[in-house]
């Protein structure tokens, strides 16, 4: 007997969007939505052999120009002891139920219906930058400033304020040898970031040239809150 044939990619993401209501499918193997300046996804990463895929829950931020969509503060699917869970297509139609299922349990923000509030995006990010820097990994730089300027582009003068007391906190923590190399100093990183933030206009025309490069104006885009 013939074995059926294992499903095209597009046939999974399709799976994966009907599981998860609040995402779109914007490529094979990706979905996303937006909240305001930054968009929500996950990603089936397909593994090394290209036989199977590893769910990835993501963000990335609308804010600076990017040639692609970053999986920043990724989160893949693991196992009990800690390493990735991949899917086999051959097996897509028996475990994808369960992999969303523990993909909605593990992420740290919601994969549910109703999506993260913008706050609770910009909390995630700072969670995940101070966690680095509590465990002695290289300084997440870039999702300070992303946090940021997030943060001013949704106008939430709140979060600004705490991303900017938080950046300026662990800029006097992250040691020199571990800062990349055009790190231009604590003082003038501060300044340029604040600079940035300060420029609302800049930041909208980045995030609509952004959504029209990566062709994200159908992708659904929730409430900011």
């Amino acid at each position: 007997m013939t074995k059926p044939a294992a499903p095209t990619p597009r046939r999974v993401t399709s799976d994966w969007a009907a599981a998860l209501p609040a995402f779109d499918a914007w490529k094979p193997l990706h979905l996303l939505h937006r909240i305001g300046p930054v968009v929500q996804g996950i990603c089936l990463d397909r593994t090394t052999s290209g036989d199977g895929y590893t769910p990835t829950a993501h963000v990335h931020a609308l804010t600076r120009e990017f040639p692609v969509i970053s999986l920043t503060l990724g989160e893949r699917l693991v196992r009990s002891s800690g390493q990735p869970e991949s899917v086999l297509f051959a097996h897509h139609e028996s475990e994808y139920p369960a992999a969303v299922d523990a993909l909605r349990e593990q992420s740290a923000l919601s994969l549910r219906e109703e999506s993260p509030s913008l706050e609770q995006v910009v909390r995630a990010y700072h969670s995940a930058v101070s966690a680095r820097c509590d465990r002695g990994l290289p300084p997440a730089v870039v999702e300070m400033e992303d946090s940021v300027l997030i943060a001013a582009a949704a106008d939430r003068a709140d979060l600004l304020q705490d991303g900017l007391a938080l950046a300026g906190e662990l800029a006097g923590l992250w040691p020199k040898s571990r800062i990349p190399l055009n790190w231009p100093g604590a003082a003038a990183w501060l300044e340029n970031l604040r600079i940035k933030a300060a420029n609302p206009g800049a930041l909208a025309a980045t995030v609509d040239h952004q959504i029209a490069q990566h062709k994200l104006a159908k992708i659904r885009n929730f409430r900011v809150s």
